[in-house]
């Protein structure tokens, strides 16, 4: 596509255009956010090692609901609606501890686990695609509370 041609679209087309635009900004805005905020993304396989390796606690913010469905085997459930460190009894018990939050895609962990480093966990990461990513990369998944 030429830039002649761009220029005729976004002339031609100015909403699509600007839609375009704004969800562009949008997710550059979004993954610079999550580059600078000092939380690390691991893929299935580190975050593997990490529960093996320093007995990381796994936390999944997703609805109870949806945690019911599907988790990732020894995770906690902690609803991103109420999620509280000092009220939750597992999370109260791992701020020394490795931490690793999850949901069922990967983008309400990050709030998530910026609520957590805010209250004093120290080692804080996200499952990168959250349990999508999981079992994309055939991870064992569990059900029921």
């Amino acid at each position: 596509m030429s830039w002649d041609q761009l220029t005729a679209f976004a002339q031609s087309s100015p909403l699509l255009s600007i839609a375009f635009a704004g969800l562009t900004v949008a997710v550059i805005f979004t993954e610079v956010k999550h580059r600078l905020s000092g939380i690390a993304g691991l893929s299935p396989a580190q975050a593997t090692l990490l529960m093996n390796r320093e007995d990381a606690l796994v936390v999944d913010v997703s609805p109870a609901a949806d945690f019911a469905k599907a988790h990732i085997p020894g995770s906690v459930s902690a609803p991103l609606a109420d999620l509280d460190p000092d009220k939750h009894k597992q999370l109260s018990k791992a701020k020394e501890r490795p931490v690793i939050v999850t949901c069922r895609t990967g983008m309400s962990a990050h709030g998530a686990a910026a609520k957590l480093k805010k209250a004093g966990f120290t080692k804080v990461s996200v499952l990168d695609g959250g349990l999508a990513g999981w079992r994309q990369a055939e991870m064992p998944v569990g059900k029921g509370r």
